[in-house]
Order: structure tokens, then C-alpha cells, then sequence
């Protein structure tokens, strides 16, 4: 199973493999939090900084985030014949290891918050 959560709620031990999805650790955060901080999953700083800074609406945030942990562009173009398809191996992964144990994907927002990547990145899982 999957699961959501802000990385500052309580550790619980249902937790599972508890995997950090963002682009920044945040300073001062112990590793104890977490098992594995995966920056790759999180968007990247230049589109972070726009949502954050209110320069881009929801609903541009959520195609520009998905367009980008899905692109291939500069890995693709050295690889002829095996294409990475950007993050979506990962996300295969992550949806494996939900079907046979527990993962939690966690952020820095608060668990119920709707404007958060975490909401594509299950969007997407969901869909593979």
C-alpha cells in the first residue's frame, strides 16, 4: 500500500519504507525521518520557486510538474535503443513495492494539502 504524508508528521511503524519526494532535505531535517530522500521526484527548483512565488496557478503547476518528472529529453538523447521516459521506471518501482508492502511518499506540505505535488505524483502512479 501507498501512502501520503508531510514528512513532519509522527513516524508510525506502518509507515513501511518511508521515501522523502522532494527536490530539498530542508535544512535541519535528521535523516531519522526518512529512509531514502529521493530529490529526482520532486519538482524542479525553477518550478517550485513559481508556485511558490504565486507566478503560476494550480493547474499549471500540475502539467508543468507532470511534463517534467515524465521527460526523457537529455537522457534519451545519448540512449538509442533503452529510453528512461524520465521518473516513470521509478514510479513503477514505487507502485511495485506499495503491492507488497507499505511505502510512504512524503513532503514537506501538510498531509491533507491539495496543492501539492505528491497529489500528481499519485495521479500518476495510480495510472501505470
Amino acid at each position: 500500500m501507498i501512502k501520503f504524508k508531510s514528512v513532519n508528521d509522527p513516524i508510525e511503524k506502518d509507515d513501511g519504507i518511508r521515501i522523502l519526494a522532494t527536490r530539498f532535505r530542508g535544512r535541519g531535517m535528521r535523516s531519522v525521518r526518512y529512509d531514502v530522500w529521493m530529490p529526482s521526484l520532486g519538482p524542479s527548483e525553477k518550478l517550485l520557486k513559481g508556485m511558490l512565488d504565486d507566478r503560476m496557478s494550480w493547474a499549471d503547476f500540475k502539467k508543468k510538474y507532470r511534463d517534467e518528472v515524465l521527460s526523457s529529453a537529455a537522457i534519451d538523447r545519448n540512449n538509442a535503443t533503452i529510453l528512461n521516459h524520465g521518473q516513470k521506471f521509478t514510479f513503477r518501482l514505487i507502485k511495485m513495492l506499495g503491492d507488497k508492502g507499505q511505502v510512504t511518499l512524503m513532503c514537506h506540505c501538510d498531509t491533507d494539502e491539495q496543492h501539492c505535488h505528491l497529489r500528481v505524483m499519485e495521479k500518476i502512479i495510480r495510472s501505470l
